[in-house]
């Protein structure tokens, strides 16, 4: 599969099966905020599905469940710094913040 735009990560490729885009604009509004500026590319499935998660976790605040989103991918960028780059990267002292 081309990588072109998809960046440089670990994280695994896989086919669509649905319209990504028209997935991404059934998502919650303020999920879509988030994912606007996030450093990797998430689904729009498992966008949600971590943010429906952080929500039950956070009872219900999307300020909170945005954070907690914000650590899942600090974490998964450290695991990237690793694996993609070298050891010693800056990104895996920024996971632990």
């Amino acid at each position: 599969m081309n990588r072109a735009n998809s960046g440089n990560t670990s994280l695994p490729m896989r086919r669509r099966r649905t319209a990504p885009m028209q997935a991404y604009d059934r998502l919650p509004r303020r999920l879509r905020l988030w994912l606007s500026e996030a450093a990797l590319p998430w689904s729009p499935r498992s966008a949600l599905r971590a943010w429906q998660s952080a929500l039950r976790q956070c009872g219900g605040c999307e300020d909170s469940a945005c954070r907690h989103l914000s650590r899942i991918e600090a974490a998964q960028l450290c695991r990237d710094a690793r694996a993609v780059w070298a050891p010693g990267h800056p990104a895996q002292d920024r996971a632990g913040a």
